[in-house]
């Protein structure tokens, strides 16, 4: 069978590294830093643990199929996974909370009808019905097969099947996210409800396309789980199953550049001049970075009008280890809406302005053991999206991003602040340390309609023999996509460009 070089050991490559070396192929992974996992680290201090990426999983079916099609012994055999619940409890600007069940509809609906009244649950069940259309018309094209040829398909329609609204004489549909939450939803807490599904991967809701509806649905009816011990285990779990496939892993090698031969990947040339050559590479990096390795560059998008990557955002994060106990019943993720949403998405948008306005906050609080010294203290990460091309090099921005998390996390947790022992500020400059993304940025998942903006590069390239995986080529960003990602450019590899995708 074949060589295959692999550069990056994010989730995505080795998603794809572990399939590829199950089929027989000799697969070498080629990674900058000194260790896996891409985005999904870990940090550790005086006996406490804190993932410094993605905290929760959705879609965990994702890695199962993984872990099966790889070996016989399944990912619940390398992994605690535990349903989380509540999936979320929600601080609203007016000060109204709400705890959603787990993959519940009936629960969700009686807790948001109890919360906010006025029939807000049953509104937004009927919209969750809506959403599962969406998804199911989106699924398999946009997370399963690799990006169709003519993509404009996926990119003119929108799959949503928005409710009829009359407006001074006309009837309209809502087109986005935003139009969702005013016309269908009506509610300014539903709204903010809707709207931070976007949020949370870097998404504007007054732009993101009606069809980000199957981000919410996603989360409700596949559920949110934690992996017992940080999601960092997920990684290492990964990472293991592909050394016990025989991948092999070289850190601290930092590809230059992708060998061309005869117009077609022929290998790599790292930094210290080491070539080794292959009959397939699989890039697990940036746009930006795929065309400084490739000589002439390739476009930075592809054939999809996908969103220029340098403008995406990035993640804030404050980890907090705390005196004192966890107290029970405690929500393991709450989320605190911002107070003033268009100052938010504005500065979002811009980066602009006298100062930063506080941002909607996510509060993860673990009840984890494996994550805190002992039972009298607790690890709580606070994280919100925000501009990646700020300057974070500037201690004042710093101050202030970290006293509008502190400020959401004591609304969420009274006392929190008192609790302190000790805190670390990660900014965007931090991930773009560790993953090499452009200023820190986050990928989002791909998204039907929106003209194509929303989509992402293929996982085939212009030049043959090289393939784009992970969060940065379709079907795009989160922990889940990027599984889906090694599966596609796997298949393409193993069976061809007629490669459609599992059934």
């Amino acid at each position: 069978m074949g060589r295959i070089a692999v550069i990056g050991a994010g989730m995505g490559a080795m998603a794809a590294a572990a399939r590829l070396a199950v089929a027989g192929h000799r697969v070498v992974v080629y990674e900058r830093t000194d260790t896996y996992g891409g985005a999904v680290r870990r940090f550790e201090r005086d006996g406490f643990g804190f993932d410094t990426g993605p905290g929760l999983l959705t879609l965990p079916a994702v890695y199962r199929d993984l872990f099966v099609k790889t070996g016989k012994e399944p990912l619940e055999d390398r992994v605690e996974l535990v349903q989380v619940d509540p999936s979320a409890r929600h601080v609203f600007a007016d000060g109204t909370e709400v705890s959603l069940p787990n993959a519940s509809r009936a629960g969700v609906v009686a807790a948001l009808d109890e919360a906010l009244g006025g029939g807000a649950g049953e509104r937004w069940g009927a919209f969750l019905v809506r959403a599962r259309e969406a998804w199911d018309r989106t699924r398999r094209p946009l997370l399963e097969e690799p990006l169709w040829p003519n993509w404009r398909v996926l990119a003119d329609k929108e799959p949503y099947p928005a409710v009829p609204h009359k407006r001074l004489l006309r009837t309209r549909r809502a087109s986005t996210l935003s139009e969702i939450g005013t016309w269908e939803l009506g509610d300014e807490r539903l709204a903010a409800l809707l709207g931070s599904s976007a949020l949370a991967h870097g998404l504007d809701p007054r732009t993101a396309p009606a069809s980000a509806a199957v981000l919410p649905y996603m989360e409700h009816a596949f559920g949110t789980w934690y992996v017992r011990g940080g999601i960092r285990e997920l990684a290492r779990a990964v990472y293991e199953r592909c050394v016990q496939r025989g991948v092999e892993f070289v850190f601290g090698a930092e590809v230059l550049s992708i060998l061309d031969k005869d117009g077609r990947a022929a290998g790599v040339e790292l930094m210290d001049g080491t070539v080794a050559e292959a009959d397939h590479v699989v890039a697990d990096v940036d746009p930006a970075r795929l065309m400084e390795m490739t000589d002439p560059p390739l476009d930075r998008h592809g054939d999809v009008r996908a969103d220029p990557f340098m403008t995406r955002p990035g993640r804030f994060v404050v980890l907090l280890a705390l005196r004192g106990g966890r107290e029970t019943g405690a929500a393991h993720r709450t989320v605190v809406h911002a107070p003033d949403p268009e100052s938010e998405l504005d500065h979002l948008d811009s980066a602009k302005g006298d100062e930063p306005p506080p941002p909607t906050v996510a509060v993860l609080r673990p009840d984890d053991p494996a994550l805190r010294p002992d039972d009298g203290h607790e690890s709580v990460v606070l994280s919100a999206v925000v501009p990646s091309t700020l300057d974070w090099d500037e201690e004042g921005v710093v101050r202030l991003y970290t006293e509008h998390l502190l400020e959401a996390a004591e609304a969420a947790t009274p006392g929190l602040r008192d609790r302190v022992l000790w805190q670390e500020v990660r900014t965007p400059d931090d991930t773009d340390d560790e993953t090499s993304a452009f200023l820190g940025a986050v990928p989002a998942p791909a998204l039907a309609a929106g003209q194509g903006r929303f989509l992402h590069p293929s996982n085939t390239t212009r030049l043959p023999g090289l393939y784009r995986v992970g969060g940065w080529s379709h079907p795009g960003g989160g922990l889940p996509h990027a599984g889906m990602s090694g599966a596609l450019v796997a298949g393409l590899i193993v069976e061809g460009p007629e490669f459609r995708g599992s059934q």
